[in-house]
């Protein structure tokens, strides 16, 4: 059985403004801002389109990079390198920089990196190196495989996606309920464990910008997960949509883009070039609405298909 669920335009942004109105000002502090919350979010600007893989390989770079703004960009792998083509994050503030997943394939990753931290460091004029912190959205090997580059830089930190790595690398006590702050200098990034579609899978909200990164837990694509972990996941899911129920959400940003710029349409898995495909961001209407279809699966693991999500059962790993 397959479950469609739509949702109008109107309805996706009512309730993720009803989610995110702020309280009134106290009567007695009438000085007190009373902006909603998106007023104090920095803002970034993202591509119309990204590159993808092709539709000539020979004049593709391996990496798009793009400045989202000053502190936070944005890298893509070429489909041409791997064909999952995913996304990485690299985050700035005043003291430490984090990168959060590494690539996949046979990718050399850390010089390119390494370049934007030393771009952004000449930028700020640091005249010390840059901390970096390296964490991955999970443990799969489409978002590790650059890994090595790292291991052994100096003044680089790398988180290995196992659940022990992560709790003692963040102070993490009990997994996966404890939601922890770390500061980078100035800026306060959020780490919400969401196990489900992976056992070390995380969420990361950078409270600067509103955006939130989801791996491959929540992305324009195919949602992949077993029977087994079905009920981690709805749990994760949930999570998340508690957690953002009073914050600002600027976008949410995932890790692969599968879906093409049709509704309810997705490219065949080993796509290389997708001059169609969907936006990167979602939002957090598009969270509700798979929450609502998670609820009404009542427990039972199902194929549900919605517009810019799809909820795909993963066959039993051997």
């Amino acid at each position: 059985m397959t479950l469609r669920i739509g949702i109008t335009l109107a309805a996706l942004f009512s309730s993720a403004l009803l989610a995110q109105a702020p309280a009134p000002a106290p009567a007695a502090a009438p000085a007190a801002p009373t902006h909603p919350p998106s007023a104090f979010v920095e803002p970034g600007v993202l591509p119309k389109n990204w590159m993808s893989g092709g539709p000539k390989c020979m004049e593709m770079p391996a990496w798009q990079v793009h400045e989202y703004n000053p502190n936070f960009f944005i890298l893509r792998q070429s489909g041409c390198i791997h064909y999952e083509k995913p996304f990485l994050y690299l985050i700035f503030g005043k003291d430490k920089a984090l990168l959060e997943d590494t690539g996949a394939g046979q990718i050399d990753t850390a010089p390119v990196v390494m370049s934007l931290v030393a771009k952004w460091a000449r930028r700020n004029n640091k005249t010390g190196p840059v901390p970096l912190i390296v964490v991955h959205s999970h443990s799969h090997g489409d978002h590790t495989a650059g890994d090595a580059g790292f291991a052994n830089l100096p003044n680089v930190q790398l988180v290995k996606a196992t659940v022990p790595e992560l709790q003692n690398a963040f102070g993490i006590k009990t997994w996966p309920t404890d939601i922890v702050p770390f500061d980078l200098g100035s800026r306060i990034v959020d780490l919400i464990p969401i196990p489900g579609h992976d056992v070390a899978g995380i969420a990361l909200y950078d409270r600067q910008t509103g955006v939130m990164l989801t791996g491959d837990s929540f992305y324009p694509g195919r949602l992949y997960v077993g029977d087994a972990e079905f009920p981690t996941f709805v749990a994760s899911h949930q999570r998340m949509v508690d957690f953002t129920k009073d914050k600002p959400v600027a976008h949410i940003l995932g890790t692969h883009i599968e879906q093409t710029n049709t509704p309810f349409v997705d490219y065949p898995r080993g796509t290389v070039y997708q001059p169609e495909e969907h936006v990167l961001e979602l939002t957090r209407g598009v969270l509700l609405e798979l929450n609502d279809a998670l609820i009404q699966l009542n427990g039972k693991l199902d194929r549900v298909v919605l517009r810019d999500v799809i909820l795909s059962p993963r066959a039993p790993r051997p």
